[in-house]
């Protein structure tokens, strides 16, 4: 099988396929894509597969229709398509969601780099380390407050990343996170660009605070909540998310790339009635994505707003299509 998959985009079909595929020793990558054919994203993305396929033919590649295999689908929360899940011995390392090709060749290039690292460096190296500073730099700046952690956190990895985790999160400070699993060059490099050799890792301004005993004294001594930025609370989030624009929806995806059945299906109405409204993509984010949940009583997505107020979801339009209400609605004058 393993010769099989040189160079070539398999197409996994059943459960069984998807754990032999994980299960390929010779590969330090494998690479699932799970896709639908009513998307008309996945298809291209099939095809940028196909040639990072050929370009890295010491990792795997493969697709696999999310809703023919659901216990597939289930299992690792794919709720739309395209989504990118990345393994290494068995073990899931990396996620990417979207049709992001840029974003996805960065990502195969880092892990099949991270798999050779393990290969003493060659002559040259110092180069490929002042890049590795700029890239660094960058990272601990991008967020005011930037938490380097094993998994994200949502799915932290290791018990020091959730204490960390859970300590931000109780004092409200808006935090970026970087998982160390998701790139090795990363993992390592910021060891020594801040002498510090374990992690998490907290960075506030750009300037190393510490590790998790660190954080801890700060909280103990009531600073820590002086030192971090924090964060607006989730309940005026949503309320100025929900009045940001006259008619919001908040839909898996955005205007121009739905990614789902119900969302593609609610954005042709929408259309379809000449009003003006703008969007949020509750896939970007996880706290707005189960918050809105809460604070409209609607479970499910997509969620339509005038004026603020919560209209429904995908057949609550529909009716008010069927009916006739839809743009008196959508111009707030029910």
């Amino acid at each position: 099988m393993a010769a099989a998959l040189t160079g070539v985009l398999l197409d996994v079909s059943s459960p069984g396929q998807f754990e032999e595929l994980l299960r390929l020793a010779d590969r330090p990558l494998v690479v699932i894509h799970f896709w639908a054919p009513w998307a008309p994203q996945c298809a291209p993305m099939n095809d940028v597969m196909a040639e990072l396929a050929k370009e890295h033919p010491q990792a795997a590649f493969a697709k696999l229709e999310a809703e023919a295999v659901p216990e597939v689908s289930e299992k690792y929360e794919i709720s739309s398509v395209p989504t990118f899940l990345f393994f290494k011995n068995s073990q899931r390392v990396d996620r990417l969601d979207g049709a992001h090709a840029p974003e996805l060749t960065k990502k195969v290039q880092r892990h099949v780099t991270s798999a050779a690292s393990l290969v003493p460096p060659p002559p040259g190296a110092a180069r490929r380390g002042e890049d590795l500073t700029g890239r660094l730099k960058r990272l601990i700046h991008a967020s005011p407050c930037m938490l380097f952690m094993k998994g994200t956190p949502q799915e932290p990895r290791c018990g020091f990343s959730r204490q960390m985790v859970e300590i931000l999160t109780k004092h409200n400070i808006q935090f970026g996170s970087f998982d160390i699993f998701s790139d090795e060059e990363v993992r390592q490099g910021l060891k020594a660009y801040s002498n510090w050799p374990t992690y998490p890792q907290l960075y506030v301004s750009g300037e190393l605070i510490g590790g998790l005993d660190i954080v801890k004294e700060l909280e103990a001594s009531q600073e820590l909540e002086t030192i971090c930025p924090k964060a607006p609370t989730l309940e005026k989030r949503l309320k100025e998310l929900t009045n940001k624009a006259s008619v919001m929806l908040f839909m898996k995806g955005n205007k121009q790339m739905a990614k789902c059945g119900f969302s593609k299906q609610i954005l042709e109405i929408l259309n379809s009635s000449g009003v003006e409204y703008e969007t949020f993509d509750i896939l970007e984010d996880e706290e707005v994505r189960q918050g809105l949940k809460t604070y409209s009583n609607w479970p499910t997505y997509p969620q339509l707003y005038v004026k603020g107020e919560l209209v429904g979801g995908l057949d609550i339009v529909k009716e008010l299509k069927e009916t006739g209400e839809l743009l008196s609605t959508l111009k707030g004058e029910n």
